[in-house]
């Protein structure tokens, strides 16, 4: 027997009859106490047995059933806690969505560093696992956005020192876990005789450990995951990946219970779907006007039993598993195809407007990064399902129907975003278009396939779906290639954690001293101290002075460090930069003063006045903007300096003048109102509890303890310096916004009297453009207006002359027949405007235009009329080769040129034999 096998051979087994069995389909070990069950119990090894076949005494709804499980492990002592947001980069900083209840406690609580919220604990959490998004409406079984039911234990091993981690011994372990799940089956009126047991050991993340799958009726309910090993070259244990690994002092019972499937289970529907969202796919397939005869119905019931086999992750490929149920139905392919792909657009769109429910309503916003880019997908991929199933109700509405559901109080906004978003896509889409057409050509006349590679770059870059390429490509002769997991691909891109960690090694002599003693925290306003120097490291840049304890601020949490002195008897020595080094402050110094010696240390006060004054504004215009445009406000970025300071936020539209200026009162308003700012040293999950972890909108602090700064009504986590009261601040202006990036805004902003000198810059340009103008400033803004409009008037004149005097000559030149089309070649020593023009006027007249102009350079502009069988960039780029340069562009227009004007005649006494040339060709 393995080390492995020894994992899986329990006594409940044993005392309960259990047998284990080896599937001969698919290999699988397993448990069960049917003695003559051959086969592993899941697909596609066998078919779903529970349709029309509930699996349980009652039918239970989503509410209902997570109510059961809850309250069942609440019974059996586990604490009940809150579930977390969907999206895990709020409290971590390695992942972007929650994909499992165990990311709640990863990885401060499963490495035992702080202790869980409860101990033991059950938990019904959200979650969203974007790889299963090409399996879902197709498999019956999948959904993107699914919520884990979990009950959780956290132990370590009894003979390691009880103060080493943060939780001491076992609560429960594999027997334990494996008994809740067979009493739990049993209190819902289930057939223990049934219940299957998988033998499937789990990695991930460096760690693994035995686990094992529970199958019911033909489909995966629960996995249970005992977390114990870590790798180890030297380990004993080699898993599934051919590492090895080794146990560890912590061990966690992580088990995951999928709601929608145990609710599914209990009523026996077709397909997970129809017991989850039955009021929205009423909706949509009469939206959509789709019917079924008795006789249709019937065969999607059938195949509905077959569903398994379409598992992107299982399959060959979709086309063969396809074939497969058909056989299995009796009927063609094309034929049940016809009558299938509907209802999986309809199942998908309802899956995903709950995906997009979620992750809006836990206030994600949509951009090109982390996991505002995510939820474009899922919202772009959802409109496009909508147009091809021919569902016309707003994206907006249907989103807000599972928001309702689900109990969200931001639906407004939600709202909002997705208008915002379809409109986004529908721009996004008319450039993209132009894009795929050019790509196509291009694949065409190489004879190749477009590339995988390629369908990703057009997705990532334009939004463009994969059949509408496809469909454009067919038009121009190419040919498309479109994977069966196209969506997982792109998401693959982009699921992952938007820091990376610190892979550098940690200096081994500063690894050694103690952590310094912070005063800075004591008093934020105290700026001279006394201490003793600890050591002093040579770097190639100068010295780093090491303190017992110091004043002066490292650099951290978008706030510079602070600067100053630091004095011995010997000496004073200026500190130009701090830095800390996990807990040792690191004071960087040109020369190096004595180790063991006692200094004198001065902070800069007016540095340190000025820092804390943006740094506290940054709190409040934090959250005055939330206050203006919306709880889904999250900061993404920070900086504060001494002149100024910058806070980007999380947005999905511009921030428009009115709202800057009402930001700008309301945190105007905090100030004045002297309000105190306080800090406290709380539990994390006891902050967490009371706050949420809105608490991080700066990062993830370390530890277990946080230190929250308070401000009216603001609560941060934040290890910066601040003022004490908001008064102390003086003022706060808003100097501009930008957009840094889709789906981010920018406030610049100055504090105290920086802001004074911000509103001097201001008034200063104003009144050099008053003196420019020769007004008063307040006549700056509708003087500028009329200067506007009399100079655009005067450019549409201009305009307008050059089509006048372009339709004039558009009648000179040498005229060329081409068989059915006319060609007018002439030189037009002219900009490039009135090139276009008077070639725009000869395409008007049905006439190939081929003009030349030496006026910089040898220019040439070609254009073509539509049905003539010219390619205007190759004539372009013939033209200008024989002037030493190149150019082109597409079939209808073109332009290029080169340094030689002295062969512009030449070139163009050629063009009658060049377009003849291109047009045969």
């Amino acid at each position: 027997m393995s080390a492995l096998e020894a994992e899986y051979r329990l006594d409940y087994f044993e005392e309960n009859d259990f047998v284990r069995r080896e599937c001969p389909e698919c290999g699988a070990h397993f448990w069960t106490r049917d003695h003559d069950q051959e086969l592993c119990g899941e697909p596609p090894c066998v078919e779903y047995s529970f349709i029309d076949n509930p699996g349980f005494e009652g039918e239970y709804s989503l509410e209902e059933m997570r109510e059961n499980f809850l309250s069942f492990f609440e019974e059996n002592g586990h604490e009940r806690v809150d579930p977390y947001p969907v999206a895990a980069n709020r409290w971590r900083d390695d992942v972007l969505l929650t994909q499992a209840s165990i990311y709640d406690f990863q990885p401060l609580v499963t490495s035992g560093k702080t202790p869980p919220p409860a101990n033991p604990l059950t938990i019904s959490q959200p979650c969203i696992r974007m790889q299963d998004i090409d399996n879902v409406g197709k498999t019956g079984r999948h959904t993107m956005a699914f919520e884990m039911m979990a009950h959780h234990a956290f132990n370590t091993r009894e003979d390691v020192d009880s103060d080493e981690y943060a939780y001491h011994g076992e609560v429960y372990w594999k027997d334990e876990t494996v008994e809740y799940c067979d009493e739990f089956f049993t209190s819902l009126g289930a057939d223990p005789e049934e219940i299957t047991y998988i033998e499937d050991p789990w990695v991930g993340g460096g760690n693994a450990g035995p686990a094992i799958e529970v199958i019911y009726r033909g489909v995966e309910l629960a996995t249970l995951v005992f977390m114990s090993m870590e790798a180890d070259p030297e380990g004993e244990y080699e898993l599934k990946d051919g590492n090895r690994y080794s146990k560890m002092d912590t061990y966690i019972v992580d088990t995951g219970y999928g709601l929608e499937r145990w609710t599914w289970v209990s009523q026996g529907t077709p397909t997970v779907y129809e017991a989850i969202y039955p009021e929205m796919i009423d909706f949509l397939t009469t939206n959509a006007g789709i019917t079924h005869t008795d006789e249709e119905a019937a065969l999607l019931h059938s195949a509905s039993k077959l569903a398994g086999h379409m598992d992107i992750d299982e399959a060959e490929d979709m086309e063969s598993a396809r074939g497969e149920i058909a056989a299995g139905v009796g009927v063609d392919v094309s034929e049940l195809e016809a009558l299938m792909e509907p209802m999986e657009a309809v199942y998908a769109i309802a899956d995903h407007c709950r995906t997009l429910a979620y992750m809006l309503g836990d206030g994600i916003v949509p951009s090109n990064v982390a996991t505002g880019y995510l939820t474009r997908m899922v919202l772009r991929r959802t409109k496009r399902l909508c147009d091809t199933v021919g569902v016309d109700a707003p994206l907006d509405e249907l989103v807000d129907m599972q928001a309702e559901r689900l109990g969200y109080e931001n639906r407004d906004t939600i709202r909002d975003i997705v208008r915002t978003e379809v409109e986004k896509y529908r721009e996004t889409l008319e450039r993209g278009g132009r894009r795929v057409e050019q790509l196509a050509q291009e694949y065409a006349e190489r004879d190749e396939p477009i590339p995988t590679e390629e369908l990703l770059e057009l997705y990532d870059s334009h939004g463009i779906q994969p059949d509408m390429v496809e469909k454009i490509a067919e038009e121009v002769g190419a040919s498309v290639e479109i994977p069966d997991d196209f969506y997982s691909l792109v998401a693959g891109r982009h699921d992952a954690g938007e820091a990376m960690r610190d892979t550098e090694e940690r200096d081994e002599r500063v690894a050694e001293l103690p952590d310094t003693e912070k005063l800075y925290y004591e008093d934020q306003t105290r700026t001279e101290f006394e201490a003793v120097i600890l050591d002093v490291i040579d770097r190639a840049e100068g010295f780093d002075v090491v303190l017992d304890q110091t004043m002066f601020y490292p650099e951290g949490g978008g706030q510079p460090a602070d600067r100053g002195t630091i004095s011995t008897d010997d000496g004073s020595y200026a500190v130009s930069d701090v830095q800390e080094d996990e807990g040792v402050v690191l004071h960087r110094v040109e020369e190096e003063p004595e180790k063991g010696a006692l200094v004198r240390g001065r902070v800069d006060p007016e540095r340190r006045q000025r820092l804390m004054a943006h740094h506290t504004a940054t709190h409040i215009v934090g959250h005055a903007t939330r206050e203006v445009l919306g709880e889904h406000i999250r900061q993404a970025g920070a900086q504060k300096g001494v002149e100024s300071a910058r806070l980007d936020v999380r947005h999905y539209d511009r921030i428009g003048r009115e709202q800057v200026k009402e930001i700008e009162r309301i945190a105007n308003h905090l100030v004045r109102d002297n309000v105190p700012v306080t800090e406290e040293w709380p539990h994390r999950n006891e902050a967490e509890a009371e706050h949420g972890f809105d608490l991080y909108q700066g990062g993830i602090p370390p530890g277990e303890r946080i230190r929250l700064i308070h401000v009216a009504e603001d609560v941060q986590a934040c290890g910066g310096t601040h003022v004490s009261r908001t008064g102390d601040i003086g003022a706060i202006k808003i100097v501009s916004t930008e957009r840094v990036q889709d789906g981010v805004e920018r406030l610049t902003f100055s504090a105290g009297a920086a802001a004074i000198e911000a509103t001097q810059e201001t008034e200063d340009a104003l009144y050099e453009a008053a003196a420019v103008l020769d007004v008063s400033p307040a006549e700056v803004p509708g003087t500028a207006e009329r200067f506007f409009e009399e100079w655009k008037a005067r450019g549409k004149e201009i305009e307008a002359l050059t089509e006048e005097l372009a339709e004039l000559r558009a009648g000179e030149g040498e005229v060329v027949e081409l068989g059915e089309a006319t060609a007018v070649i002439q030189r037009l020593d002219a900009d490039s405007d009135e090139l276009r023009a008077t070639a725009n006027a000869l395409v008007g007249e049905g006439k190939v235009a081929v003009l030349g102009s030496g006026a910089d350079g040898a220019q040439f502009v070609v254009a073509v009329p539509d049905g003539v069988g010219i390619n205007a960039g190759e004539v372009v780029g013939t033209l200008a080769d024989r002037v030493g340069g190149g150019g082109g562009g597409p079939p209808d227009f073109a332009q290029g040129g080169g340094p030689d004007a002295g062969k512009l005649d030449e070139a163009l006494e050629d063009a009658p034999d060049v377009l003849k040339r291109v047009l045969n060709a």
